[in-house]
């Protein structure tokens, strides 16, 4: 065992990078800009005729262009997702100033999962192959048609030759990328880790599965407003699309090349509901689990987390449980924290989703600020402050940030602020 890794459960982990693409924003500076000023995404859908669909709105990508980051050559070969994930990753990747040399190369690492991964690729392979025969299918589509093909493009573009992949846990997934990217780190199989995660659900096929599932919001007569998390007129969940991507790095390797520490990833627990395939265990054991195990891991009691970025899709059960869970693991603490679900202005970006409400929260942390749950009219909990319609000002350290997926994946961070940065404490309580 080599020095490096007798000390691995020492390391702390830090963020110094960030990249978005999303529907309220296509970097992290826009992203950020549109979430203090409460902004939605949420529109009807302009890419492609939805007419035929049950819910004909989402939180669409609408003013994307990958040529910033990506030959047309490359571009035309990848699906939208994986577009997004590429451009998030080099955001991120320039923030943080790294350079990836001979050296660091097979110290630097790449998770990046999906959700749904590259559902329109795959949709039109399939229709040239029905329409017009195998021929007439995309030579890319063994390489560029796999929940995988983000992270290799990532890997490959930046020369990082260290462990490489994508874990999808559906909605949970950017949050369990980042999460076992933390232990990566720690464990010393690693120095440096780009992980998040990407998808591209507004498309027809993944639009049509969602709504046979009985998942979304059928709110066509106002878009904007069809996002309701923990708003007891909830009718289900927005879907959305986008990427969000960090670079994770030992605190001692950002210290030693001079890096700007943006926060510190100090928690994170990983449960499974084994209940339904789509509904969320009805006492929330495995999510309270969760929340426990990232608190712990980060050596946090639950008084000392100033905010919760919550899962909050829009769904009634998810709601109701999450609320009850936050409750349960809070007890007394629980009315007294701010709870903030993106998902209100975004949709659910699916396999993106952990990663970008992470993100959030470290500006969050940096500025003072927790975004508003947008159209919480009629809250759940009345008791519980959901932080309705309007960014506020708070001074916030520590935030804990909720992931819950179909499948019953449970994937709970815990992000604080760098112990030198005090930026933080100018809000108000």
């Amino acid at each position: 065992m080599t020095q490096t890794q007798a000390r691995a459960t020492d390391r702390r982990v830090v963020i110094t990078g960030t990249g978005v693409v999303s529907p309220i924003g296509c970097t992290t500076e826009e992203f950020w800009a549109s979430v203090v000023a409460g902004r939605t995404g949420i529109r009807a859908i302009g890419r492609y005729d939805a007419d035929t669909l049950p819910t004909r709105f989402a939180g669409e990508v609408v003013d994307f262009d990958p040529k910033p980051y990506m030959p047309n050559k490359q571009g035309r070969r990848l699906d939208r997702y994986a577009q997004f994930a590429l451009a998030a990753a080099l955001q991120a990747v320039r923030q943080a100033g790294l350079e990836i040399g001979e050296e660091l190369a097979t110290r630097t690492a790449v998770l990046v999962g999906s959700g749904y991964g590259p559902g329109q690729l795959m949709q039109s392979a399939i229709h040239d192959l029905r329409d017009h025969g195998r021929r007439r299918m995309t030579p890319y589509l063994a390489s560029s048609g796999s929940l995988d093909s983000a992270a290799g493009e990532i890997a490959f573009r930046l020369g990082a030759r260290g462990p490489s992949g994508a874990t999808a846990t559906a909605c949970a997934t950017g949050a369990t990328c980042i999460g076992d990217a933390l232990r990566m780190i720690r464990h010393g199989y690693a120095d440096v880790v780009i992980a998040g995660g990407a998808d591209d659900a507004v498309n027809p096929l993944d639009l049509a599965a969602a709504a046979n599932a009985g998942a979304l919001s059928r709110r066509d007569d106002d878009p904007a407003l069809a996002s309701r998390p923990f708003d007891r007129a909830r009718d289900g969940f927005v879907m959305g699309a986008g990427a969000g991507i960090v670079v994770l790095e030992s605190a001692e390797h950002a210290r030693r090349r001079g890096a700007t520490v943006l926060a510190e990833l100090a928690g994170y627990g990983a449960t499974t509901d084994a209940y339904h395939s789509t509904h969320p265990h009805p006492e929330g054991l495995a999510a309270r689990q969760a929340m426990t195990d990232a608190l712990d891991d980060a050596g946090v009691r639950p008084e000392e987390i100033d905010h919760i970025s919550a899962h909050g899709t829009g769904t009634q059960l998810n709601d109701r449980i999450e609320s009850a869970s936050i409750r349960a693991v809070f007890g007394r603490h629980a009315p007294r924290v701010p709870i903030s679900s993106l998902k209100s202005m975004t949709g659910h970006m699916i396999g993106a989703a952990g990663a970008v409400e992470l993100i959030a929260a470290v500006g969050t942390i940096r500025d003072g600020i927790v975004p508003p749950t947008v159209n919480c009219d009629d809250p759940e909990d009345p008791e519980l402050d959901y932080v309705p319609h309007t960014a506020r000002p708070h001074a916030v350290r520590t935030v804990l940030s909720n992931s819950f997926g179909f499948g019953g994946h449970n994937a709970v961070l815990v992000l604080r602020a760098h112990p030198e940065d005090h930026r933080s404490q100018g809000g108000e309580r």
